[in-house]
């Protein structure tokens, strides 16, 4: 796909405001003395941190927050799911940086993290996983700050805190106002449709062996940047599960004409190359969907790049969400 031309525009912001590894944070703030340090909040307590750092490593939802906030790193884990999001710019730094981790905990390469000789490590991992870090190792290293996702939603405050940790915040904070800027036009091209209709989303997630499917209301991956365009999930979670499962649920395949009855609009999600995931197709194919009102009305649409971590992935978002509801305009 097409990167969209406001992304482009950031991502050469970005680069101008110094995205490489190892050259700085692109921050117009004062430079603070050498070796000042402030104690930061994170996950895993009240840390000590150089106030200026040099050298990070960041990994899991940290990479993509500190590689578009053009943050000092020297290594980080690898990012596969946001490759498809990532502006040429960040996909430059992201490609030439070393990487000292993989996807999962179990693949930190902790003797190349010591090499790098970073000053602070950001892990951006959820709490549960924390378990699976050998964080003592890493303080031997360098202070650690770990900062992990909750609600899916929670990738605005926390990709800002993120960034605040690395000494990043000016280029974070541009690219936020752009991002702010582009959602507002695009709500109020929609604002005499979309916020009034009753919306629910079809989530990739569903498991066929076990006949279910993922709805996913208002604050989840596949619905949060919608919401910033004027859509409204309408419902909430029977039982709620903690993080995700705050805003998703799992019915069974016989509940999706009560799941999805009400809806005026439905939307899907679909992979970042236009494919349909199997959790979805099983719900397409079946003939419950086809008796659907949003389906009859021909008013469903699928989404892109519903995983954005970060304000310049969810421009990416927020084009594509665009382009699926154009035919509401003419409805």
């Amino acid at each position: 796909m097409p990167v969209p031309r406001l992304a482009r525009a950031v991502g050469a912001l970005v680069l101008a405001a110094g995205l490489t590894a190892g050259c700085g944070s692109g921050s117009d703030e004062p430079s603070a003395p050498t070796g000042a340090t402030r104690v930061f909040t994170a996950d895993n307590g009240d840390i000590t941190i150089p106030a200026a750092p040099k050298r990070v490593i960041a990994t899991g939802y940290a990479v993509p927050a500190l590689l578009e906030a053009g943050a000092p790193l020297v290594g980080i884990s690898t990012w596969r799911r946001g490759l498809p999001m990532m502006t040429p710019q960040t996909r430059a730094a992201y490609d030439t940086l070393a990487k000292v981790a993989g996807e999962s905990a179990a693949e930190t390469n902790y003797e190349a993290i010591a090499q790098a000789e970073p000053d602070l490590i950001v892990i951006g991992v959820p709490k549960p996983v924390l378990a699976d870090i050998e964080l003592e190792r890493l303080r031997a290293i360098a202070p650690v700050v770990a900062l992990g996702p909750s609600l899916p939603s929670g990738w605005r405050e926390l990709s800002r805190r993120q960034a605040d940790a690395a000494g990043a915040l000016a280029t974070f904070d541009t690219v936020r106002d752009a991002y702010r800027n582009k959602t507002r036009g695009i709500a109020a091209k929609y604002a005499g449709v979309l916020p009034r209709l009753r919306c629910a989303h079809l989530g990739a997630y569903g498991e066929i062996a076990n006949g279910n499917f993922q709805r996913e209301f208002n604050g989840s991956w596949g619905t949060n940047v919608a919401q910033d365009l004027g859509a409204d999930y309408y419902g909430q979670v029977k039982v709620k599960g903690g993080g995700s499962k705050e805003v998703s649920e799992y019915p069974s395949i016989e509940e999706l004409p009560s799941a999805f009855g009400e809806a005026e609009v439905i939307t899907y999600t679909i992979a970042a190359d236009g494919s349909t995931p199997g959790g979805v197709r099983y719900v397409l194919d079946s003939p419950l969907w086809k008796g659907l009102s949003a389906v009859k009305a021909g008013r469903v649409y699928p989404l892109r790049y519903t995983e954005a971590t970060t304000y310049g992935s969810a421009m990416a978002t927020a084009d594509a969400v665009d382009k699926a509801l154009e035919p509401l305009l003419n409805s």
